[in-house]
């Protein structure tokens, strides 16, 4: 089975806990902190595979998770980091935030990479928090949480040819009979259900065979009228023809009306992406081993030259025009070095900024409320409330930051519950007065 469209769930790990130690060594009775940090959590990244040319990996495995990083010890030894994840996919796989439908990175590249849940920072051991006044503290942060959130993955093939047409227009017979594909063929239509993918080897019709251009074709399933708009099996197949550098458009020559199947797949490319009209197209006039095509081929060819279109006359079944195809699919194609390369070479690597400012906003939340900020969220994650010492200091973040004045104005009461990233917290204000 193809699969080129997956929703997966990624958890990057945890960072470590920071750990709350001091020194106890003889001869030393007041022995200072010496809590080492959590290590970082394990990230999640995306890396092209060239070898891979769809995303059945992801067809069952829909959960992935990075390894959390490793707690902090004393003797200010540091945790273990977290061991990263990577997911592999094919050449042509765009990466969305699921939710958003927004682009997180578009890989084509050989060994491209996208990061996709970062891992959370280890927490700070209390080493960190000894100061001239409080030379014993007992505060350490919590590992951060790592990133998690669902992503979409869209393949798009990356091939240099990619072959259009009606249902039975002889795509995959021409695939076959120009390369050593062997896809399922029948005399009946949506025999193709997925793509199929061939090599071109142009060196078999050079003389001198000095060209060892080998270029990719790819079989795209048959369009039907109306398949930009979803109808058909064509619809899902439609992006893949985005990123081939050449369209060969096949017609039926058997057809009641060829000019009409023409029309109506140049209309669905033009409907899904006008810039697809502007590829280099050839059009391959096909089953000209039958005199219905035969009669037809001489009004077909005027009509397509005087749209400024390059045409051919073959048969895919019994191998007429081949050779006449296959050299202008030479001509129109790029040098072996360029060929080499992704038509897209780059790629598109969106990288985001996450702003930690000290903004905030407090709404109602029922019989409570519910504080949102970056910054506040990562402290309140970070923060043990079951240490008096980590406890107390939230408290200070709190009227430092503003939020606990804000809450007051919003009316809050004893006893109310703020909510703060993954934490509930019970407004006790007799204490935060002090």
């Amino acid at each position: 089975m193809f699969l080129d469209r997956v929703k997966i769930f990624v958890r990057a790990g945890d960072g470590g806990d920071g750990a709350a130690t001091f020194r106890h060594e003889a001869h030393v009775p007041r022995g200072g902190p010496d809590g080492g940090d959590g290590g970082r959590g394990g990230s999640i990244y995306v890396t092209v595979d060239p070898g891979e040319t769809s995303l059945r990996d992801y067809r069952h495995a829909h959960h992935f998770k990075a390894t959390p990083g490793g707690r902090g010890f004393g003797q200010k030894s540091h945790g273990k980091a977290g061991e990263d994840l990577i997911l592999k996919v094919p050449p042509g796989t765009g990466i969305f935030l699921d939710d958003t439908d927004e682009l997180l990175g578009d890989l084509v590249a050989s060994e491209q990479s996208l990061l996709i849940a970062r891992g959370g920072r280890g927490g700070l051991g209390n080493v960190h928090f000894a100061t001239s006044t409080h030379q014993a503290p007992k505060h350490a942060q919590k590992g951060e949480p790592g990133d998690e959130r669902w992503i979409r993955l869209e393949l798009r093939l990356i091939a240099d040819i990619g072959l259009v047409g009606l249902p039975n227009a002889g795509k995959s017979t021409l695939l076959a009979a120009l390369t050593a594909a062997h896809p399922k063929i029948a005399d009946y239509p949506f025999t193709t259900l997925e793509p199929n993918l061939g090599v071109l080897d142009l060196g078999d019709d050079d003389p001198a065979g000095d060209d060892s251009r080998r270029p990719t074709i790819a079989d795209v399933p048959g369009l039907i009228e109306g398949a930009s708009q979803g109808a058909g099996l064509g619809h899902a197949f439609l992006r893949h023809v985005e990123r081939t550098r050449i369209i060969v458009h096949i017609v039926d020559g058997t057809d009641r009306d060829p000019d009409w199947s023409f029309n109506v797949i140049r209309d669905e490319l033009e409907l899904h992406d006008p810039a697809l009209l502007k590829k280099p197209t050839l059009v391959a006039f096909n089953k000209m081993d039958q005199e219905q095509a035969v009669a037809a081929w001489p009004a077909f060819e005027k009509a397509r030259l005087a749209q400024g279109l390059d045409v051919v006359a073959v048969s895919a079944a019994e191998g007429l025009g081949l050779v006449e195809l296959r050299a202008k699919l030479a001509g129109m194609l790029p040098d072996a070095g360029e060929l080499a390369e992704p038509a897209e070479q780059s790629g598109v690597v969106i990288h985001r900024i996450e702003s930690l400012d000290d903004g905030f906003r407090v709404e109602r939340d029922g019989e409570g409320f519910v504080v949102h900020g970056k910054r506040i969220e990562r402290i309140a994650a970070q923060t043990n409330f079951d240490a008096e010492e980590s406890a107390e200091r939230f408290q200070r973040d709190l009227i430092r930051f503003g939020i606990d004045e804000e809450l007051r104005r919003q009316g809050i009461a004893p006893g109310q519950m703020v909510r703060i990233g993954g934490s509930e917290l019970e407004w006790e204000p007799e204490d935060w007065d002090d």
